[in-house]
């Protein structure tokens, strides 16, 4: 069934190979008339390339191999997904009825006053034809809703927060702009655990690898909460293979990139590529960060990578295994084991390490030196594998939540951290989805259609109902609605701490006023 779309949002025309202007002045909506520049113009900012700046999850969407197309494979390894084309009518239709614009302006502007938070916001659009637009800004929600509809834009991505609006940098003299404020970002992908993973590669994701994901956000997650004090931690399903962290705190926001670089040094841990040795060397005593880290990961190594995984069943991984165990004489009995019984389970052969052990065979094995190296190889097969080069720039753009992920259709949903085990990311909802419930919920309620007004704007009477209730904006008709719920319930405990701040800084900041008697 065709969804209706109304004229004001109908996309721009663009040639193909067009690489579009600058933003205009604040004054002007862009248009069609404008003198296109030369792309190498925009291909770098301050020495950074423009593909640095964006995260890499959506870097290749040929990674989506056609079901008829050859696919390297590991064990069993199903066929990844087509890639999904989202149409620009339906892409223009989610825009319109379930883009939470509002809820997006009240998160970025950090209450529901237009605050230069937002107003010097740099927002990049990647549109139809895969240009980039950059170095936009919007200084009300509605002129950045009205600007998306008529853009059309595939996806676009949140920078950082300016000193002056971006779209006047030409007009600024050199070293003018400059970053002021960005969420504190992290991405984990899980293409940088395709050594370790068995089940996929590559863009294909299921429920066995995806645990590789939980894990990380809460080693992560937990680390920033309990070491760094950070309490407003968005996460959001990347759409395809992986999550990102906004950590929104307005300490975060302020970092300055050296303190970001020392956090994503603090959180990483995994070293060098799978052919340059042992990836995990830690010194002991352990960091209590790495002990906790071991209480997190102990269940995980022994389900995920012993089981689900089983990640030391071929010959090339067990070898690797050896190859991180201290013990020559261990490693020996071991491997000729483990050699009269090619089929044996990784979870046989990790119980095999003490078992061998406890026999006495090795007359060098030191027992504390097997147990570190148990702990590093428990962590370099489970700890968080980050893309630190996100985390470490300001000026570092990220695609925003809810946008529509170009190679498989779904919503770049929130996750929530408290049922963070029961996220599945192949349920979460596809654009198509969503409209088809829309259509759905109206031909069943067909008293109770789509409020009249844009996206969070608030209850709307329903006039046709005599008890007054409020007719249901389009989300709310949808599976798309407790994601939504859960990003406004965010905000709302983020913006409660801006404006808790502000209040506190106002009276510390007060005129002290003396207190006279009063004679009547």
């Amino acid at each position: 069934m065709p969804h209706s779309v109304a004229s004001e949002g109908s996309p721009a025309s663009h040639k193909d190979n067009e690489v579009l202007p600058d933003a205009p002045p604040a004054t002007d909506a862009p248009n069609g008339d404008q003198k296109n520049e030369g792309a190498a113009a925009e291909k770098t900012t301050a020495g950074v390339k423009l593909e640095d700046l964006f995260d890499d999850d959506d870097d290749d969407d040929n990674e989506f191999p056609a079901s008829s197309a050859p696919v390297e494979t590991k064990t069993e390894e199903a066929p990844g997904p087509a890639p999904v084309q989202v149409d620009t009518e339906t892409m223009l239709a989610f825009y319109q009825r379930l883009f939470p614009f509002r809820y997006l302006f009240q998160w970025l502007n950090h209450g529901i006053v237009p605050s230069p938070d937002f107003g010097n916001r740099e927002f990049a659009l990647t549109l139809q034809n895969d240009a980039y637009l950059r170095y936009q800004s919007y200084p009300t929600a509605d002129l950045f809703r009205k600007d998306i509809l008529k853009m059309n834009p595939s996806r676009f991505e949140i920078g950082p927060v300016y000193n002056r609006n971006p779209r006047d940098r030409k007009t600024l003299g050199a070293g003018q702009l400059k970053p002021l404020a960005k969420e504190l970002v992290f991405d984990i992908d899980l293409t940088d655990y395709d050594d370790i993973r068995t089940c996929c590669t590559k863009a294909n994701i299921c429920e066995k690898c995806w645990a590789f994901v939980t894990m990380a956000i809460k080693v992560v997650d937990t680390a920033l909460r309990q070491d760094f004090g950070f309490q407003h931690i968005l996460w959001v399903y990347s759409g395809r293979r992986g999550a990102h962290a906004w950590v929104c705190d307005p300490r975060a926001r302020t970092l300055p990139d050296d303190r970001r670089r020392g956090i994503a040094g603090y959180l990483d841990l995994i070293r060098g590529g799978t052919s340059s040795g042992k990836r995990v060397n830690l010194k002991r005593p352990l960091h209590p960060h790495m002990n906790r880290s071991l209480e997190i990961l102990k269940p995980y190594f022994a389900q995920t990578t012993l089981v689900d995984q089983d990640t030391f069943a071929s010959t090339e991984q067990a070898q690797r295994l050896l190859s991180l165990l201290p013990d020559k004489g261990l490693n020996d009995s071991l491997r000729r084991k483990w050699e009269s019984a090619p089929d044996r389970s990784s979870t046989n052969k990790w119980a095999d390490i003490d078992a061998l052990a406890k026999t006495g065979k090795s007359s060098t094995l030191n027992p504390a030196t097997l147990r570190d190296a148990k702990q590093d190889i428990v962590l370099e097969y489970t700890y968080p594998r980050l893309d630190s080069e996100v985390s470490k720039k300001m000026i570092h753009l990220l695609k925003s939540p809810f946008v529509i992920h170009p190679g498989t259709g779904r919503v770049c949903v929130p996750i929530d951290i408290r049922n963070i085990e029961r996220f599945d990311p192949l349920s979460a909802p596809t654009v198509t989805q969503l409209l088809s419930e829309i259509d759905s919920w109206d031909a069943d309620h067909p008293s109770n259609g789509a409020a009249e007004v844009p996206e969070g704007e608030g209850s709307v009477p329903n006039a046709s109902d005599a008890g007054g209730s409020r007719k249901l904006q389009d989300y709310e008709k949808t599976s798309l609605k407790p994601y939504i719920d859960y990003f406004r319930s965010f905000i709302a405990s983020l913006n409660q701490e801006e404006r808790d701040g502000k209040r506190e800084r106002n009276e510390q900041t007060a005129p002290e006023v003396k207190s006279e008697s009063m004679e009547f």
